[in-house]
């Protein structure tokens, strides 16, 4: 006769948590762990945390900062298009010199000129504002 009959019900664990501790924080307390807590992702489980907690396990979390990635995504956008520009700007000098006369193409590309030095200054700007964020928001 077989003794080992499944009566069902979860599998039993090898090792068991058995040990319970219970204690209690004041005010100043409560507020110290509500912050640790809130920088991680286990508020699901409180138990789990205090554990690492106690066992000195260092805690690692990660914090996004909306406005500087959302910065960072712009940015690289406004790149790939001043690439672009570059691009452009080769082939409508290409273009000036084999579509128009000399005195055309001089007239045309006395405006793109100052088009040129109006993109480099606003690039300059956006450098010096990209230099600004990093220091306030970055901590570069």
């Amino acid at each position: 006769m077989n003794t080992s009959r499944n009566l069902g019900g979860r599998p039993k664990k090898t090792d068991p948590c058995t040990h319970r501790y219970s204690f209690s924080l004041n005010d100043a307390e409560n507020t110290q762990f509500q912050a640790m807590l809130d920088k991680t992702d286990w508020k699901a489980d409180i138990a789990k945390f205090i554990k690492i907690c106690l066992l000195k396990r260092e805690i690692k979390y990660v914090k996004f900062d909306k406005a500087a990635v959302d910065y960072y995504m712009r940015l690289t956008t406004f790149h790939s298009q001043f690439r672009a520009i570059g691009v452009n700007y080769s082939q409508v000098v290409k273009h000036l010199k084999t579509a128009f006369t000399e005195k055309m193409a001089l007239a045309m590309l006395y405006r793109l000129e100052k088009a040129t030095i109006e993109l480099v200054t606003i690039n300059q700007k956006i450098m010096d504002l990209t230099e600004k964020f990093a220091r306030k928001y970055l901590g570069k």
